[in-house]
């Protein structure tokens, strides 16, 4: 008992029998620091070790349904005995029979810190209030030690993620972190004893392998999914030339709908960064190159894991609290320093392809997947619909605005009213044009005089007098002294500009203010900062106008009142309102996707058709493309890629959309495999949810991440997606063998034969629609059936509670776009993975 006292490793090393097992013997060693690693142990039972380093000791708690960013879920924590440093890097395999024996994984690993006023001695009063820097946990969390029950063995405790920047969904790390950090093995993979990947060998890195990693700003979740990069072209390595970058007209409320996607308004200088060869270049809006000042930028994007890319982004200086300051950034550029940060939120070429044409919202997906997760360089995120939510959130935590951007529309180099910007205050350029003599001795200024450009001439626009210190009265001050003239810059009212100093019209300075008077000067305006990135001739009054019309207003519903569901009388009106809902939520998974249509002109309950060709139809909204039919005639097949292209679908009577399981620009190489669990007419949906369960498992032990998607009917799709490298006759190999070892292992329950006859009491597990030309209902698509139900994307923590395939109908469009901008959807379908060996 006394050794045990004295040798915190006593009872690790009683426990094991090292001749037999791998695992490292247990020392104490000096304190190295404060690291801390989580091991997933396949053991009785699947859990995941995290261990925080104090006192020369792995301290460790073995958490049986792993790690959870969700703030409200609170995940036991059993407290196993102390581990030796040397554990910490431990991965392999612990004999059967053995204590523990199963498979181990090295999980995560980083460093640890109390937070402030914190130490580790709290773990003897029961709680421990921390932070992690890891590959996959970040941020702060919370261990407390529950109150022991009568007779109870083990110590338990629970953690709990503390509500903070890298807060996520219960799901977002054990269900799509699924190889080592170390090895980028699987589970299997080093069940078998399987050799870690050599260099250059990069794909086992892409299966389940990448956590959420990146601090999640409060403009929102990130968008729905992201799709792979195009295939490079010859001119992958050449560096891009400067474009025009789209520019935001001011309104002054912010659009409604879903077809608009809502980003924070980023206080700091707009740039193009273009990255080709191993170089890249910093331009600002107007084409300057800026690429010495932004130095730490232009480095970190020479780095990026892409051939050739022009990115459309904001640069800033992050205050104390984490938002963009524009003052502080001036302040940084001055100093020279390299504490930047630039948001990317738009790809305008990416590998030698024009992405320009393609709609924002893929614009996006294929920017996500070449921005790295760490500063300096940060995806920007955005929110679909709900743009007014985050505009208030945006000016209660004291950002400038929001920009928010049809999800839908093409980037055009020119200012239109595809992107628009709503402003918390009024802010904008003026040309500062004179000054103002100070009251005081000496040298200074009272007010700088401002100016605008408008009908051609430039015309007096007000003073503005506070936002000054002493040493930026004093900088500015050289730098007017430098443009005087004797020559009065401006007509303005004799009694505001009495004593005035005359400058010429060269330096552009950021006012904020209230309003514009009656007098079309600024009222309460105060200095933000000097523009060296806007020329004084591109200075002209901003003022907010009308959003424009909703798009899903511009197709025109004929017969809205036509009955369509006759068991809940819901009408084509009605459907047509539920997709333009949910277009801007739906769009990631249907545009540009070869579809075929479910019409049915008179209802649900009469005939119904599928629909794949149009000769025209359908009008200039729903698109063609070519495809190569196997007795080599070419048909051309339906696609969309804009919120009137589905309404246009929707006014010719239909009601599903099913998509085929590649994008246009390649349609040979899928970019998922679905999993249809269709079950025999006996079976309940607790059993089709186990199957799923069953294959979210069997999947990501071979490494592939999945997610659940409600069908409307009566089963429920696993969705993989995939980087789109596989061609079809590959892919459908893999989910045949699949379908085929889950109907040898379980024949009772499972079969890979679509045949009614075999499925009696059975689920088919059908893979057939990861083959050319087959298609799968598409998210968020109507269906029908009884009582509209629509497809709708679930988390795996929700689906537990679920008791039905069709829980949301077409009258739940408000609901579903709420969700898919929630913690529990966040990042639902993204997975940069490719298919796995099988």
């Amino acid at each position: 008992m006394a050794a045990a006292r004295t040798d915190p490793l006593a009872r690790y090393n009683a426990k094991r029998d090292f001749t037999k097992t791998a695992e490292p013997a247990g020392t104490v060693a000096k304190a190295a620091g404060h690291s801390f690693m989580v091991q997933k142990h396949d053991a009785t039972r699947l859990h995941w070790d995290l261990r925080l380093e104090v006192d020369g000791v792995l301290k460790s708690w073995a958490v049986t349904r792993g790690p959870s960013l969700d703030p409200e879920d609170k995940r036991l924590a059993v407290r196993t005995e102390d581990h030796p440093l040397s554990y910490a890097t431990f991965e392999g395999t612990i004999p059967k029979g053995e204590y523990g024996g199963g498979t181990v994984m090295l999980w995560d690993r980083g460093t640890w810190a109390p937070v402030k006023g914190k130490s580790a001695k709290d773990l003897e009063k029961g709680h421990l209030h921390f932070i992690l820097d890891g590959e996959r946990m970040k941020g702060e969390w919370l261990l407390i030690r529950l109150k022991p029950r009568p007779k109870e063995r083990t110590e338990n405790w629970l953690l709990r993620k503390i509500d903070d920047d890298y807060a996520g969904g219960s799901g977002d790390l054990v269900d799509r972190c699924l190889t080592s950090v170390s090895t980028g093995r699987t589970m299997d993979e080093i069940a078998a004893g399987k050799d870690p990947p050599r260099d250059g060998e990069g794909d086992h890195a892409k299966r389940g392998g990448g956590g959420p990693g990146q601090k999640q700003r409060k403009a929102g979740p990130p968008p729905p999914r992201r799709v792979a990069a195009r295939s490079p072209s010859p001119s992958r390595g050449g560096l891009p030339k400067f474009e025009s970058p789209q520019l935001a007209t001011l309104v002054d409320t912010v659009p409604a709908g879903s077809t608009w996607l809502h980003e924070a308004k980023y206080d700091g200088y707009r740039v193009l960064l273009a990255v080709g060869g191993g170089k890249a270049k910093v331009f600002t809006r107007s084409g300057l190159d800026w690429t010495d000042k932004f130095a730490v930028i232009a480095e970190a994007a020479a780095k990026l894991d892409v051939g050739a890319a022009l990115i459309d982004g904001e640069v800033v200086a992050l205050d104390q609290a984490g938002k963009p300051n524009f003052s502080a950034l001036q302040d940084a550029l001055t100093r020279g320093s390299r504490d930047l940060t630039m948001f990317a939120f738009d790809l305008l070429s990416l590998d030698g392809e024009d992405l320009k044409r393609l709609p924002n919202l893929e614009r996006k997906e294929l920017l996500r997947t070449i921005i790295p997760a760490e500063e300096p360089i940060l995806f920007a995120e955005h929110v679909i619909g709900e743009g007014e939510k985050l505009f208030q959130a945006m000016c209660r935590e004291g950002f400038e605005g929001i920009v928010s951007k049809r999800a839908d529309a093409a980037y055009l180099g020119k200012r239109t009213q595809n992107w628009l910007k709503i402003k918390c205050i009024q802010r904008q350029e003026f040309v500062i044009v004179g000054w103002t003599p100070s009251e005081a001795r000496g040298r200074g200024f009272r007010a700088l005089l401002l100016g605008l450009n408008e009908d051609g001439k430039l015309r007096y626009a007000g003073k503005v007098g506070t936002g000054f210190n002493a040493q930026l009265i004093e900088e500015l001050s050289a730098k007017l002294d430098k443009l005087k003239t004797d020559k009065p810059t401006v007509e303005a009212p004799r009694a505001a500009v009495r004593g005035a100093r005359w400058v010429k019209p060269e330096l552009v300075a950021e006012i904020a203010f209230t309003e514009f008077t009656a007098d079309n000067v600024v009222r309460h305006g105060s200095f933000i900062a000097l523009r060296e990135d806007k020329k004084p001739a591109d200075v002209a009054p901003e003022r907010p106008i009308e959003p424009p019309a909703a798009p899903e207003l511009s197709i025109k519903i004929s017969n809205p009142e036509r009955v369509i569901y006759p068991d809940s009388g819901i009408t084509k009106g009605q459907l047509a309102t539920y997709y333009a809902q949910v277009a801007g939520i739906m769009l990631p998974w249907l545009a540009n996707r070869p579809i075929s249509l479910v019409r049915c002109p008179q209802g649900r309950a009469k005939k119904c058709f599928f629909q794949k060709h149009d000769s025209g139809s359908f009008g200039g909204h729903v698109h063609h493309v070519p495809v190569k039919e196997k007795n080599g005639s070419t048909e051309d097949y339906l696609y969309v890629d804009s919120a009137e292209g589905l309404l246009a679908c929707v006014q010719m009577g239909t009601i599903e959309l099913h998509g085929w399981g590649s994008l246009v620009p390649d349609i040979e190489k899928p970019d998922r495999v679905v999993f249809d669990l269709d079950p025999d007419e006996g079976l309940g949906f607790e059993q089709v949810k186990k199957a799923a369960f069953d294959l979210k498992r069997y999947l990501g032990d071979l490494g592939l991440v999945t997610f659940p998607m409600l069908t409307g009917g009566k089963g429920v799709h696993v969705v993989a997606p995939l980087r789109p490298k596989a061609e079809w006759p590959a892919v459908k190999d893999f989910t045949h063998r699949f379908a085929l070892a889950l109907e040898q292992s379980e024949p009772e329950r499972f079969v890979a034969n679509m045949s009614k006859a075999k499925r009696v009491g059975r689920i088919f597990v059908d893979y057939l629609r990861n083959q050319r030309g087959a298609t799968a209902i598409l998210p968020y698509a109507a269906r029908a059936r009884p009582h509209a139900p629509v497809a709708a994307p679930v988390s795996w923590e929700e689906l537990k509670d679920l008791d039905t395939a069709g829980r949301f109908t077409v009258l739940d469009g408000e609901e579903l776009v709420a969700r898919a901008n929630s913690r529990a959807l966040h990042g639902w379908g993204v997975a940069d993975q490719v298919l796995p060996d099988f």
